[in-house]
């Protein structure tokens, strides 16, 4: 027991340690070079030259914050769809479900773009959770006529594909002062927050975060089966439905403000339970905020410094991170299942 508490507090001090570290190194990141002292002096006493301030406030810290909110909310949401379907490899973008709100939300700043309207935050989310709810509503359909879960998956995939392709004619049709935006956008990345941005995206994910940990003794036992819940009085059928508009909600706010984000909603809660050996929701819903909050922190860093002045999409930078861990859950289940 003492040894099992050992090593949970160590696993969230680790996690915490290293966003406090990735913390301090993106605001000291950047083309304009800024001392530790003049961080701090701007930070706690907001003192010193007037463009650092701007720079830091402005640029920097909203795009930090949102990179650890979207990070947290699509590793959350790929822990619920795993969950869900009872499939290690399942997760937002897998699944179309980030291709189906990428392809709404396009539209729906073709349109707006086109007529010269505003598009408000919370009119971006609503339509990339529209995107979500379509997707998840064909993958739901497939599941009901696909046993295997390989082709349910691979359903997904095709689902996404689809999707994009359909995103690539709007774009190439789109006028051309409008495919520079959606072209950046479709890419992902966390350039061009603001305050107002993350005020919206931390009442969203925050919401759907705190529900989805209170949730945690209903999903531990819908983890051990279906019959093993409903014995315990779980409702199955809004206990599902409550799954799924949890993952979409959180799903489609990264990819409404941040474009479709790869291989995180996968990648990090196995991580997570790797290093907490445990599955237990109470423990692995708070830690896969925080890792999800770390790695994406950490590819945003590499995105904007790798090759500066040019920056990087978020989600070639995940993948190339994400990618690799997924090819190995799949290599060693398909091990577990000959044994």
């Amino acid at each position: 027991m003492n040894r099992r508490f050992g090593r949970y507090a160590l696993s969230f001090a680790a996690l915490a340690a290293l966003l406090a570290v990735l913390l301090v190194w993106n605001i000291n990141s950047g083309s304009v070079p800024l001392s530790a002292a003049e961080i701090f002096r701007i930070l706690i006493f907001r003192e010193g030259d007037e463009t650092a301030c701007s720079i830091i406030w402005q640029i920097r810290l909203p795009r930090i914050l949102a990179a650890v909110i979207l990070g947290g909310a699509l590793s959350v949401s790929g822990f619920l769809l795993q969950t869900f379907f009872g499939n290690p490899i399942a997760g937002p973008f897998v699944l179309g479900i980030s291709s189906g709100s990428k392809l709404v939300v396009a539209l729906v700043m073709v349109f707006c773009l086109e007529h010269s309207l505003q598009i408000s935050s919370a009119g971006m989310i609503l339509a990339a959770f529209a995107g979500a709810m379509i997707s998840m509503g064909f993958v739901l359909a497939f599941s009901r006529k696909v046993r295997s879960m390989a082709m349910l998956v691979v359903s997904g995939v095709m689902i996404g594909y689809i999707c994009s392709a359909v995103t690539d004619f709007v774009v190439t049709f789109a006028d051309d002062s409008n495919i520079v935006n959606l072209h950046n956008w479709s890419l992902g990345s966390f350039s061009g927050m603001t305050w107002g941005n993350v005020a919206v995206l931390a009442a969203v994910t925050g919401a759907a975060s705190v529900t989805a940990f209170f949730m945690s003794k209903p999903i531990g036992a819908y983890q051990l089966g279906e019959v093993y819940a409903q014995n315990l009085g779980v409702n199955i059928r809004l206990f599902r439905a409550a799954l799924i508009l949890l993952s979409s909600v959180l799903s489609a706010c990264v990819t409404a403000f941040a474009g479709p984000i790869s291989f995180v909603g996968i990648a990090v809660p196995h991580l997570v339970k790797s290093m907490l050996k445990t599955a237990k929701p109470l423990l692995v819903i708070p830690a896969c905020f925080l890792g999800g909050a770390v790695f994406c922190m950490f590819c945003d860093l590499l995105a904007r410094t790798m090759f500066a002045p040019t920056e990087l999409s978020i989600s070639s930078v995940t993948a190339v991170f994400g990618a690799p861990v997924v090819i190995y859950i799949m290599m060693r289940r398909r091990k577990e299942q000959r044994v």
